[in-house]
């Protein structure tokens, strides 16, 4: 049984902690230079270690770190540099890294199995990639990855547009939650069947950057590009940021017609990304809240933004915020084939297939008792198609010529959300229940809610064979995962 903070609480970790910047407690690898675009070497250490995560009366955390911090080095790079890093295995068991949302080579997605031998106990492993798409981006296993993103193996990688919006300050948050012990340790209930079977493992402590943040410096009249990156294993946050008036240029690292966050809030799921412009329009001496308002009846104030007692200018500029494209190809929809597919299970699946027109099966309302039975005989929890993953080699879902666009006509006939993740591919979120979307957005995670149906479209323009999956940790364990193949240009793979 997991122990949980009795004394502990989320409030006394926010009123307790000291004022720091989030955007200066991130070490950074490859500042930008002047020099035209160029091969990047750097090198990332995966190992036990300890940080600071609560404050200092609670004594530091064990984890897993890269480079000893938590969220490990920032890269960054520009838009066309060629990336090398370096992985070195510190841990006592395998790992991989894959670049969550870059278009990387097959080979360099860094999925075990399926596109490269894990990387050994004391053994390293090169990845060599183009920094194509420009955005943000970030780093994590694929290997054990409740554990071993849940106890902080991760990190951004900024790729930097050749023409960025024009702005005072950037900032990035990386947004993680942990379920701590009372002496704030990470409990290590990893797996257990009810977060399994529900909405995975939402923990009792929030992280911006590794800490508990109290307060972020700010300034009167300064203009913010906000990097928000969500390396949380299941939480989903819906973050309101009151009277600033937030403007989303980016979703997933690929830029978007500039418009305001739907109902208010800023959403993101879990391996989700957003870029923001915030204009500081408070007065000198203020504060103002961030709240996350996801789940209904479990706000909590994630961090103030403290103004300074002088103001920066006096009103906000007016300034561009469009972004430019980057290099992706439109889908035909003319030309396109189409697929169904319809995630099911967890607690309460069978309920809600029979609810949206599904069968229950032969176990008719025992259904819901048989996911625990299958969890016990290890055939999975979650379903793809109908079919659960046991691991990183499988039968493909589906395998699509290189060239052509894919349409997904996805359903979630489940209880709870799940953000679905594409590997080697940005795909358009063409609709929500039939809805066409309002600003033509790239992702490549997109959150579905319960009983939702969203179709996205792609051009399977990368050869090899990719992952689709839940990026809620403890779902894609339980089943959440298959394969898409692209076909190779010339011979098939």
């Amino acid at each position: 049984m997991a122990m949980y903070l009795p004394t502990l609480t989320r409030r006394t970790f926010l009123t307790r902690t000291a004022a720091f910047s989030a955007g200066a407690v991130l070490p950074v690898l490859g500042l930008r230079n002047a020099q035209a675009a160029s091969i990047r070497e750097f090198r990332l250490k995966a190992s036990p270690g300890r940080t600071q995560l609560v404050p200092d009366t609670y004594g530091n955390t064990p984890v897993w770190a890269y480079n000893g911090t938590v969220p490990g080095p920032a890269i960054r790079v520009r838009q066309g540099d060629r990336i090398h890093v370096v992985i070195d295995n510190g841990l006592e068991e395998e790992t991989t890294v894959h670049w969550h949302g870059v278009r990387t080579p097959n080979a360099m997605d860094g999925v075990p199995h399926l596109t490269q031998t894990p990387i050994a106990p004391g053994e390293t492993f090169t990845y060599e990639f183009d920094a194509v798409d420009a955005g943000t981006y970030w780093y994590h296993p694929h290997l054990n990855s409740t554990v071993q993103v849940g106890r902080g193996l991760y990190g951004p990688l900024i790729i930097e547009e050749s023409e960025p919006v024009r702005v005072d300050r950037e900032l990035i948050w990386v947004l993680d939650d942990w379920r701590l012990t009372g002496d704030a340790a990470i409990s290590d209930d990893f797996g257990n069947p009810h977060d399994l079977m529900h909405n995975g493992r939402i923990g009792n402590t929030v992280t911006v950057n590794g800490r508990v943040p109290e307060s972020i410096a700010v300034r009167a009249g300064e203009r913010i590009r906000l990097r928000l990156i969500n390396a949380a294993n299941a939480r989903i946050f819906g973050l309101d940021f009151a009277n600033l008036e937030p403007v989303v240029i980016a979703l997933d690292g690929q830029p978007v017609t500039p418009h305001p966050p739907a109902n208010g809030l800023v959403t993101l799921g879990p391996a989700m990304r957003v870029d923001l412009i915030l204009d500081m329009t408070g007065r000198p001496g203020n504060r103002v809240s961030v709240v996350d308002r996801f789940y209904k009846g479990q706000e909590y104030r994630l961090v103030d933004l403290a103004y300074a007692e002088m103001a920066f200018r006096n009103t906000a500029p007016d300034w561009p915020l469009e972004l430019q494209d980057n290099p992706l190809a439109e889908p035909d929809l003319g030309d396109a084939i189409w697929h169904e597919v319809t995630f099911n299970g967890g607690m309460m699946g069978q309920m809600i297939m029979a609810e949206m027109g599904g069968s229950m099966g032969e176990e008719g309302s025992g259904g819901m008792m048989s996911n625990m039975m299958n969890m016990m005989h290890g055939q999975g929890i979650w379903f793809i198609n109908g079919k659960a993953a046991t691991g990183h080699i499988m039968d493909p879902l589906l395998t699509l010529p290189h060239g052509r666009t894919c349409v997904l006509a996805m359903t979630n006939a489940t209880a709870w959300h799940h953000p679905i993740h594409l590997h080697g591919h940005s795909f358009r979120v063409l609709s929500r229940n039939g809805l066409p979307t309002a600003h033509r957005e790239w992702q490549d995670t997109v959150l579905m809610a319960p009983r939702e149906k969203v179709e996205i479209a792609f051009v399977a323009d990368n050869p090899g064979d990719w992952m689709f999956h839940c990026h809620i940790l403890e779902h894609q364990a339980a089943g959440m995962m298959g394969v898409i193949r692209v076909s190779g240009k010339e011979e098939g793979i």
